[in-house]
């Protein structure tokens, strides 16, 4: 009986020895150098993984953190109590945090043609490249929500036949941009609220056809408010890099003749509004 216990033990202990010693020798040959810096900054991160930093996730963006290579306000959804955590802890500056959010620059909800009878893949780039979309403008939102299921933080809504971007939501991590096949959807600073919902650079009279609200290009808000905007071919484009981000008051005596420049507020219930008569047909 003693023999047979010995022998099992022979025979299952001497491989299991041999075997740990083996993986022993195989993590210390092979193990991953870990910076201690950079786990405390991503303790300290959001988690969220968005890539608005420009890296590749928040792994990556406390690598960086820990070399020196970025500041913490480079992480756009951490909070003020988070960037001063992470600044602290290890022992650098937390930066300027110069905060964007993105905006939909298009109002063809504002209807100029019947909606296309669109029966393809429910994807931007995928109509944008077999059929053109549900739209006749070649420049306009699609209203095929990529960019809302891009969207981490779920800041953006398709609004009857357009994408809307809530602002207080918004982070401005850049998903929806890089999502966006017609690049209607821009990244703009956050203090600005005053838009051209345009993005089409036709000739006024042929926007016309397809979109009551599409920028005539009239220059008067050019002559109406100089240094505010940009001007491309027939498109009208608030200067976001003006030194004085444009506002409210800025318009509040100025009337768009094609009603492209608006308010975030109002341009929001403009779409609602458009929205309900659509539904109502």
């Amino acid at each position: 009986m003693m023999n047979e216990l010995l022998y099992a033990l022979l025979v299952m202990g001497v491989p299991a020895l041999v075997l740990g010693i083996v993986i022993g020798i195989f993590v210390k040959l092979f193990r991953v150098k870990t910076d201690l810096r950079a786990d405390l900054a991503l303790e300290l991160l959001p988690g969220v993984n968005c890539g608005g930093c420009g890296k590749a996730g928040c792994n990556d963006f406390a690598r960086a953190l820990a070399a020196g290579e970025v500041t913490p306000a480079g992480c756009t959804v951490s909070s003020a109590e988070q960037r001063s955590a992470i600044a602290i802890a290890l022992g650098i500056d937390a930066g300027e945090v110069a905060r964007k959010q993105a905006v939909v620059l298009c109002r063809i909800d504002a209807g100029g043609s019947p909606e296309i009878n669109y029966n393809g893949i429910m994807d931007c780039t995928s109509a944008n490249m077999v059929a053109g979309g549900p739209h006749d403008c070649r420049f306009g939102c699609l209203g095929l929500g990529s960019c809302a299921r891009s969207c981490p933080f779920g800041a953006i809504e398709i609004v009857g036949r357009v994408a809307v971007v809530h602002p207080e939501l918004c982070v401005g991590c850049g998903k929806c941009v890089e999502a966006c096949p017609r690049g209607v959807v821009k990244l703009i600073p956050a203090e600005a609220n005053i838009h051209v919902y345009c993005n089409s650079p036709e000739k006024g009279a042929l926007k016309r056809n397809y979109c009551k609200a599409g920028c005539i290009g009239c220059h008067k808000c050019d002559r109406m408010l100089p240094g505010k905007f940009k001007i491309n071919e027939f498109l009208a484009q608030v200067d976001y890099d003006a030194e004085k981000v444009l506002c409210a008051d800025d318009i509040r005596n100025f009337k768009c003749p094609a009603n492209s420049l608006l308010s975030e507020t109002v341009r929001y219930r403009a779409a609602l509004k458009a929205a309900e008569e659509e539904n109502m047909k």
